[in-house]
């Protein structure tokens, strides 16, 4: 299977992590290897980590060759465990959007667009979507939907969603559709897409996979070193926005006091002062860039 994937904020993403020879960078979102080939042409030594092994392997397939280059299976959450025997790093890049590939391929069963398993797993393990809607009781699954999509709808929807228990992507799709009135249909986008997203972000843990990697920076990173997490919706971006600023700290003692003793500022220090979003160029290339934001931070001590 073909895993050809537009790589977003590309040339900025390699700018903020400063690659080089003799750095070693954990791209912790593999993918189909753009953002790990542009850091390996700078000279550095990458160890990419997917859990979807079609991407583990249509990555090595096209880096394999490369000495500086290795392909680890894993979830960006489990990098600490991943990538133990060269840890501290130079830098960790994570993107958190999902491949074109699993998107479009019919049998992943990510898409509203296309018939196949109602699945959505990014690995061969765990529950598919359609398991997690036939095990989850109305009220969970109305809470995932409405937490992870931010669906006004997710009663209706959970109740439908309970009341056909699809199997394919196209029967929760219609479900969807009967839930949610027809003059409240978004404009812009399928009216499934968030409930969708929720699935999708339940099935493979991604909220939790992405506190854990927040929360293993200061043990992932040497000083020096420098993490890039690339977010496409507000709920992950809240979270990095969130952790970051935390890392970063800052002074809280009152005016006057002679030397900081209420903790801060933290050990990181930001790259961006605020969320870097794709150029107009980029995202008329690709359209899916549109709702990228990229922040980034150095560990300084």
């Amino acid at each position: 299977m073909a895993f050809s994937h537009q790589t977003v904020l590309l040339a900025e993403a390699v700018q903020l992590l400063q690659p080089g020879v003799g750095k070693v960078i954990l791209d912790g979102t593999l993918g189909g290897g753009g953002h790990t080939e542009a850091l390996l042409a700078r000279g550095a030594t990458v160890i990419g980590v997917d859990r979807d092994p079609v991407a583990l392997a249509a990555a090595t397939a096209r880096l394999g060759g490369h000495a500086h280059f290795q392909a680890r299976a894993g979830n960006f959450g489990e990098l600490p465990r991943v990538a133990a025997d060269v840890l501290p790093v130079d830098g960790v890049l994570v993107d958190l959007g999902v491949s074109s590939p699993q998107l479009d391929v019919a049998e992943r069963g990510f898409s509203f667009n296309h018939d196949g398993p109602l699945d959505m797993r990014m690995g061969p393990e765990g529950r598919t979507a359609a398991e997690l809607i036939a095990q989850e009781d109305e009220r969970e699954l109305a809470r995932i939907i409405y937490e992870l999509g931010e669906e006004s709808f997710s009663r209706p929807i959970a109740r439908e969603l309970k009341r056909a228990l699809p199997t394919r992507t196209l029967e929760a799709a219609e479900a969807v559709k009967r839930a949610v009135p027809r003059k409240a249909w978004p404009k812009r986008i399928h009216v499934a897409t968030k409930t969708f997203q929720a699935l999708r972000m339940a099935v493979n843990g991604e909220l939790e996979a992405l506190d854990a990697l927040l929360g293993a920076l200061p043990r992932l990173l040497k000083v020096g070193g420098r993490a890039a997490v690339i977010a496409f919706h507000s709920l992950e971006d809240r979270k990095v926005k969130e952790a970051f600023r935390n890392l970063v700290g800052a002074c809280r003692c009152p005016p006057g006091l002679p030397v900081c003793a209420c903790g801060g500022p933290g050990d990181f220090a930001p790259l961006t002062k605020k969320a870097v979003s794709a150029s107009e160029q980029e995202v008329e290339l690709n359209p899916r860039s549109r709702s990228a934001h990229l922040r980034a931070v150095e560990k300084i001590r």
